[in-house]
């Protein structure tokens, strides 16, 4: 397997698993499930840190697509080399930093990690075309 793929394969299951700081927040503080939350999916009240959690999610799965295709697509056209997997484990470094500093709501330094993140699916963008 290639490094591409296997830091795709890490991303995945980073953006997959993000959800249950989510969920923590939301059992320790208002319990579990019940039939009403079933019926009415109105957010209950969670700390801000649980919502932190709850968009760091929502961030990761918005920008997972565009970056799985771009490693798909090289892997595809056999375009994978040392600078496809230096894009590859850039981004998911990038986006486990950016969960970490969203849900401890540290300021500035997550739109720099976004960003940087952002850099590195159009790096893996210019490898594949060039």
């Amino acid at each position: 397997m290639s490094t591409d793929l296997k830091y795709l394969a890490f991303t995945a299951i980073l953006t997959a698993s993000l959800w249950i700081p989510y969920v923590v927040c939301q059992v320790t503080t208002n319990g579990g499930l019940k039939p009403p939350n079933y019926l009415d999916p109105t957010q209950r009240p969670i700390p801000l840190w649980g919502r932190r959690a709850d968009r760091a999610y929502i961030n990761a799965v918005e920008t997972f697509a565009p970056f799985a295709a771009l490693v798909i697509v090289v892997h595809l056209a056999g375009k994978a080399d040392g600078m496809t997997a230096f894009w590859a484990m850039a981004y998911f470094w990038l986006r486990l930093a950016h969960a970490v500093v969203y849900l401890l709501g540290i300021p500035y330094i997550r739109t720099v990690i976004f960003t940087l993140g952002y850099v590195a699916v159009v790096g893996m963008f210019v490898e594949l075309i060039k």
